[in-house]
């Protein structure tokens, strides 16, 4: 068999970089579970008309078909559309809410980490297999505006928490205030201009502002007023007033200043220097306005400190209609972080790698192929009370068992004596009697493998 070639947007994880992504998992997972969100996984497919309810995606789908389809699966698969794998989990999400409405407790907070598939061109940043990861407030008919605040208080909290990461800025801004700031303005299309403001962050301000006048009928005035309004950015509540400067009325535009300025005062203390984490900060940005035509409300994009060209990583926001039965409505609130859209770019450049290549925390030694039962009664006493452990895969030279543990980044090495037991930390040299029914390592980071920075690569 030929070496085969790697699928390009398909990325793999050699086991010491698992070791960074599986941190990130259990960092947010115990976040999400702090603030009472229960954990679910939806299938991996969903019918066709499903994925494609909301929003252009049908060129980003992965189609599902059996290779052995006959004639009469075939037509029952046409009468349904097919089926595909999910490219978020957002989609899969309000359908299993609607299935399970009967048997789930409103307000219902879910959190999901789970791979998506997108038939897209890979770059870096963006591929077509990854792990995304979901938090989402849904209630039934009504949902009070503090879940917004909620939402963005527990992701920042979970951002904070993974220290080995580059600071995180989190743009918040609220898809009422624009549209009623469009509205009142006299905007004759207020959806096409909403769409071609969200495009700021891909082209010129001026270019953007011709299309406003050649595709949104906006004049020449108005199209300037809403590229002024795209440039407000604040840390705190006085973009409101900057808005207001601006001229232009509307009660949809007051609810949604009141909205987001009351997002901003309450997640100041989770930002900054004195947050207790790494840096998080949250900026009233009045550019962004995300495209998908569900959001209704607050929105956020987050960009990566020192990783702007990734684009946004970490993105969603209110939407009040995603999900209905006909008789009742599901309103939500809910943000997603892109685990591989962060994680993979740094892994493969260097810039964050695990310590070792197995979990290994010791290697138990082996003098000889007659005393191998007797290591491996060794080892067996060690991963009793948890601490994990190896034994020589033969019975070489110590030294080259030693070098065998280097390589593969195990810091201990046990060693039989004719008193009993002795170890050796191999970065440091210190070798202590030990025995195996008890011991455990001073330092607990040793128990597992860790996160490492590489600060050289980073520059």
């Amino acid at each position: 068999m030929n070496k085969p070639t790697p699928l390009s947007g398909f990325p793999e994880l050699l086991p010491s970089q698992r070791t960074v992504e599986r941190e990130v998992i259990a960092t947010l997972s115990r976040t999400f579970e702090l603030h009472g969100f229960g954990n679910i996984e939806t299938r991996a497919v969903e019918p066709m008309d499903q994925l494609l309810r909301k929003g252009d995606t049908s060129k980003e789908v992965y189609v599902l078909r059996r290779l052995q389809e006959d004639d009469s699966s075939r037509t029952e698969s046409n009468r349904s559309g097919g089926m595909g794998l999910h490219f978020d989990l957002t989609v899969p999400f309000a359908r299993y809410v609607l299935e399970n409405a009967g048997k789930l407790e409103f307000p219902f907070r879910r959190y999901q980490i789970q791979k998506v598939w997108r038939g897209e061109r890979p770059q870096e940043g963006r591929f077509r297999e990854f792990a995304q990861a979901d938090i989402d407030i849904v209630g039934r008919d009504t949902l009070p505006f503090h879940h917004d605040v909620e939402v963005a208080r527990v992701m920042l909290e979970a951002l904070g928490k993974l220290t080995f990461l580059p600071g995180f800025t989190l743009q918040v801004n609220n898809r009422k205030l624009i549209q009623g700031f469009y509205a009142g303005l006299g905007a004759p299309d207020v959806e096409e201009t909403m769409r071609l403001i969200d495009k700021l962050d891909k082209m010129p301000a001026d270019e953007v502002g011709k299309l406003l006048v050649s595709e949104a009928g906006l004049s020449d005035d108005q199209a300037a007023k809403c590229l002024e309004l795209a440039t407000i950015t604040a840390t705190d509540d006085s973009f409101v007033e900057k808005v207001r400067a601006l001229g232009v009325e509307s009660e949809l535009l007051e609810e949604g200043l009141s909205e987001l300025a009351t997002l901003i005062n309450a997640t100041a203390p989770l930002t900054g220097p004195d947050s207790g984490s790494n840096s998080v900060r949250v900026v009233a940005d009045l550019s962004i306005a995300r495209g998908l035509d569900y959001y209704t409300g607050t929105v956020f994009e987050t960009r990566l400190d020192g990783y702007e060209t990734l684009g946004s990583i970490c993105s969603g926001g209110r939407y009040d209609a995603l999900a209905s039965d006909g008789k009742t409505t599901y309103p939500g609130v809910g943000i997603s972080l892109g685990v591989s859209r962060v994680l993979v770019p740094l892994v493969q450049k260097g810039v964050l790698d695990g310590d070792r290549k197995v979990p290994s925390t010791v290697l138990v030694a082996v003098a000889d192929e007659e005393s191998r039962a007797e290591a491996d009664s060794a080892a067996q006493q060690l991963r009793a009370h948890n601490v994990a452990c190896e034994v020589s895969p033969n019975a070489a030279k110590f030294g080259k068992q030693i070098r065998f543990a280097e390589r593969r980044g195990i810091p201990y090495v046990l060693f039989a004596t004719e008193g009993g037991y002795e170890i050796k930390d191999i970065r440091t040299g210190d070798q202590v009697p030990a025995d195996p029914a008890t011991w455990t390592p001073q330092n607990e980071s040793d128990l597992k493998p860790q996160v490492v920075v590489n600060n050289e690569e980073k520059k």
